[in-house]
């Protein structure tokens, strides 16, 4: 304002006057200075009157706010955390099968695995073989999926970062080594450094489906951190998975991993399917499990969809904190209206008083929200440790609030800030929404009818 004040201060060279517009400018400047003056000393001035309505709204703005927040960094830690260890150690970034035409054409694995690593972009290509068995261990058996797959794809840095080795080592070595999962190896009864026996079906020479075992060495017992990945983990070598996996129940396929999943996958996918023709076809990670993957932003969505309903009530509070503030505040507006403030500006005064409890309401509850969505983690701990103080007096057994058999052992913390923003402005107009009608009854508002009340 300042700055348009200096340059309307230039006066006309032949009349000496002020240019009219700028006076406009000046003049629509100094009363929106005002009325917001205004409405701040409403906000957050020293009387007893009516502002403490409005104080009280901001509070509860924030205060439904806060689970907001808490809930949007749970969600999306939760979502891109079991999100990225699918990617990294289960379906990859990109999968690449073989169609009709490539075994009449004789285009084999080999050939597609050259082209696709040419690519740009392209992290690394392995070939894998998928199965289904059952484990016979130690002290029990179950069903399993088997994955035979390029033992350097567990030295990728995508696979390092999500893989923790619980016990042995965390590659494998020999064709008849295995790795397990760590839920898959205690409901099996597999211990490291023991042979377990794998039973797959296998069709003979007369056509006959019979079963086929052999023995393997539980060379390490592995960890995802994710219950859904570790109880469906048994990892043999791609050699070992051609020799021991009947191709007619199996299915064989490239892994490919980029650099960039989600923003270059559907680009670099296209451009893979152009080189192989229609001898291979390439499909996203979100076309390889579209059904899992598109109901994990649904349930985002849901979340968001019940939370945004808590703040439309919260700005209700706005609409009737305005409504007693423009009751006490009569004298006022009389006055104001005296000394020449139109029904716009009255209107305006109270408009920027939800804005500014709208705002300030936002400020307060994201900030305390993201402070409790960042160490989310040690506080459900601590609230487990509380809880668990008292089961262990009632002989009750322990509480888990994230049991690791449905949720990850540790939340990630991410922080959408895009949608925080989208947050802040929905508050804000959702705050002024609400209070739009009493401020507008307060723009008119007679002031000799005020006058008389006092």
């Amino acid at each position: 304002m300042s700055a348009l004040i200096l340059i309307c201060s230039v006066k006309n060279s032949v009349s000496g006057d002020i240019n009219p517009r700028c006076k406009t400018a000046m003049s629509f400047l100094h009363t929106v200075k005002s009325e917001f003056f205004i409405a701040f000393r409403y906000l957050f001035g020293r009387s007893n009157k009516g502002e403490r309505y409005l104080l009280a709204a901001a509070a509860g703005i924030a205060l439904s706010l806060i689970p907001i927040m808490v809930t949007l960094i749970v969600t999306d830690g939760m979502i891109q955390g079991i999100t990225e260890r699918f990617l990294e150690l289960g379906t990859g970034h990109i999968q690449v099968r073989p169609s009709r035409n490539a075994s009449a054409m004789g285009f084999k694995s080999e050939d597609a695995e050259f082209v696709v690593k040419k690519r740009d972009g392209v992290r690394g290509v392995w070939k894998e073989i998928d199965g289904v068995g059952i484990i016979l261990g130690l002290h029990g058996k179950t069903g399993t999926g088997i994955r035979a797959i390029d033992p350097s794809f567990w030295e990728d840095e995508g696979s390092r970062k999500y893989l923790d080795v619980i016990a042995g080592e965390g590659a494998i070595k020999n064709d008849n080594d295995v790795l397990l999962g760590s839920s898959l190896a205690k409901k099996a009864g597999a211990e490291i450094a023991k042979t377990i026996r794998i039973m797959t079906l296998r069709t003979n020479e007369d056509g006959k489906t019979i079963p086929h075992a052999e023995l393997f060495y539980v060379r390490g017992i592995i960890s995802s951190g994710y219950h859904e990945i570790d109880a469906n983990c048994c990892v043999i070598s791609y050699n070992a998975g051609k020799k021991f996996l009947d191709p007619e129940y199996s299915d064989s396929y490239l892994v490919v991993k980029i650099d960039d999943p989600y923003l270059h996958a559907e680009q670099i996918t296209q451009n893979i399917n152009k080189d192989l023709r229609d001898y291979f076809r390439a499909r996203t990670w979100q076309q390889v499990k579209p059904a899992q993957y598109s109901s994990y932003e649904t349930t985002r969505q849901i979340l968001l969809f019940i939370m945004a309903l808590i703040v439309l009530i919260a700005a209700v509070n706005v609409s009737s904190a305005t409504s007693m503030l423009v009751i006490e505040r009569e004298r006022d507006i009389a006055v104001l209206k005296t000394c020449g403030l139109s029904p716009a500006g009255i209107s305006a005064v109270f408009l920027l008083g939800s804005f500014l409890t709208g705002l300030s309401g936002a400020v307060l509850g994201i900030t305390l929200g993201l402070l409790c969505g960042i160490h989310i983690n040690q506080i459900i701990h601590g609230i487990e440790s509380v809880i668990n103080i008292f089961t262990e007096i009632l002989n009750a057994g322990s509480v888990r609030l994230l049991d690791p058999e449905y949720y990850l052992q540790s939340i990630p913390i991410i922080i959408d800030w895009k949608t925080v923003f989208i947050i802040v402005i929905f508050t804000v107009i959702c705050s002024i929404t609400a209070s739009a009608f009493p401020s507008f009854r307060a723009g008119r508002m007679k002031p000799v009818e005020l006058l008389r009340k006092y």
